[in-house]
Order: C-alpha cells, then sequence, then structure tokens
C-alpha cells in the first residue's frame, strides 16, 4: 500500500501529460481544418475568412484567422490556444497553422 502511495503521484502526472498531449494534438488538427475553411472561404468571397475559422473550429480554441492574399493565391494562419491542463506548464500554448488556396476571384468571368 505504501508502494502504491508512493508511486501514485507519477502516474497522475503520466496521466495528465497524456490528456496534454492529445489536447494538442486536436488543436493542432482544428487549426489545421480552420486555416484550409479560411483560405478557402477567402478566395470565394472576401471578408469571410475568419467566420469560416469560427465554423470550422471548436468555439473554446478561439481560433484567429490572419493573412490574406492577391494574385494567384490566398494564405491564411490560425492561431489557436490550447490552455494547460497541469498548472506547472504556465499559460498554455500556442498552435498556429496555415493554408493555401487558389484565389477563384481571379479566375472569374474567363
Amino acid at each position: 500500500m505504501l508502494e502504491f502511495a508512493g508511486f501514485l503521484p507519477f502516474l497522475l502526472v503520466i496521466g495528465m501529460a497524456a490528456i496534454q498531449l492529445g489536447l494538442v494534438g486536436y488543436a493542432a488538427n482544428q487549426a489545421g481544418s480552420a486555416a484550409r475553411a479560411a483560405a478557402r472561404s477567402e478566395s470565394l468571397a472576401p471578408g469571410t475568412a475568419q467566420s469560416a475559422a469560427d465554423a470550422a473550429a471548436s468555439a473554446w480554441l478561439n481560433p484567429e484567422a490572419v493573412g490574406g492574399g492577391g494574385g494567384d493565391a490566398v494564405t491564411y494562419t490560425v492561431t489557436v490556444h490550447v490552455p494547460p491542463v497541469i498548472p506547472l506548464f504556465g499559460d498554455g500554448w500556442d498552435v498556429h497553422r496555415t493554408a493555401t488556396m487558389p484565389n477563384d476571384r481571379e479566375n472569374e468571368g474567363s
């Protein structure tokens, strides 16, 4: 019993670290989806990138889309904030993903 009580904090930290790693992976996936949605939406209709990023990612991640484009392509970078599971890790992390889509507005009327 005493050995288990001594080992329990290590098991808890390992379990929480696994949960944190899963959250970071989920946030990276959501940021990538939001970046693709923002770039595609902006390539079709100007000014719609942020709303597309918000719709494509989980609301609690609060995605922020930054970018633009001209010419042949539209590029957007989406940043999401991953909160820490273990308070010792500080304030959390920001995950960035970038996507580029062809600018379909340039091809209209051809």
